[in-house]
């Protein structure tokens, strides 16, 4: 599908998005573990993004045609590593890293949820891998895909980090373990794009589940999540996908994170009392 290069924010700019601002970083623990959201920046999406969405749906959730489009990335710091889920634009992460006191060297490992350019485009500084210590992962389904795609801005990319680029097959959510650095499990979320993949975070009673792309608009996904984005690569997989990953998240009390969730980006979803879901954020007070 020719259109799913384009980045989340490229849209955003064809749909006349205005700018936020982006010097939010907030850490939360997760067991032994910190879990930080890095943003990104967004702007205001339209409603034409939207496929399934019914007029009525539209007015009780999004009564001005727009919702708001952020993107995250994540820093996940265990006692052994720092790894990083997803590079967003690389606009603002390296000023992010830095007020953490992360250097780019101190990166152990990067988790790729997918390849669009809004979490690819920190991977590369200058042409160069911008992270020089970095093992980076990304599910087979995933590296294939974008490998046989007529542009090849993926294949640079992941030139660029040459041997340490490893693959994996992430296990469909709630069925079996693909362990991929210990407490961080690979979890299959395939639709948006073809080997989409979120990640399961593990440490002591903590269960996080950051989710990639699973949603675009919280405002109507959550409660209504037939609704898919008109760049979904599969929309009726990623409306499954998102099906199942709200009713085991809301099932096992999982905390969830996700790449366009606005910030803080992470929070706790709850079954509707009218069918459905709800989500609860996170409180900025809750932060470490």
């Amino acid at each position: 599908m020719r259109t799913s290069i384009l980045s989340c924010m490229m849209v955003l700019a064809m749909n006349g998005a205005v700018a936020q601002e982006a010097d939010k970083v907030i850490t939360y623990a997760a067991g032994d573990f910190r879990v930080s959201t890095l943003s990104e920046g967004g702007g205001m999406a339209q409603s034409n993004l939207l496929k399934g969405a019914t007029p009525e749906m539209l007015q009780k959730y999004l009564p001005d045609g727009t919702f708001l489009l952020e993107v995250q990335v994540f820093l996940v710091r265990t006692p052994d590593k720092n790894i990083l889920i997803d590079t967003g634009h690389g606009k603002y992460l390296f000023d992010n890293l830095q007020s953490l006191g992360v250097t780019e060297n101190q990166i152990d490992v990067i988790l790729m949820t997918h390849l669009h350019g809004d979490h690819t485009g920190g991977l590369l500084r200058d042409g160069k891998a911008a992270f020089p210590n970095a093992e980076l992962y990304l599910a087979q389904a995933e590296y294939d895909y974008w490998m046989n795609q007529e542009r090849d801005d993926a294949r640079k990319t992941l030139a660029a980090y040459g041997e340490r680029v490893h693959t994996f097959v992430p296990s469909a959510i709630g069925e079996g373990t693909t362990e991929l650095l210990p407490g961080i499990q690979a979890v299959e979320a395939y639709g948006h794009t073809p080997g989409h993949t979120a990640f399961l975070i593990l440490s002591g009673e903590s269960k996080w589940l950051i989710w990639g792309d699973v949603t675009h608009s919280m405002p109507i996904q959550i409660p209504c999540p037939e609704v898919a984005l008109s760049f979904d690569s599969d929309s009726d997989r990623a409306i499954r996908t998102r099906r199942a990953f709200l009713e085991y998240v809301a099932k096992n009390r999982i905390t969830v994170g996700g790449m366009h969730i606005p910030f803080p980006a992470v929070g706790k979803i709850a079954a509707g009392k009218e069918g459905g879901y709800t989500f609860t954020p996170l409180c900025l007070c809750e932060g470490i």
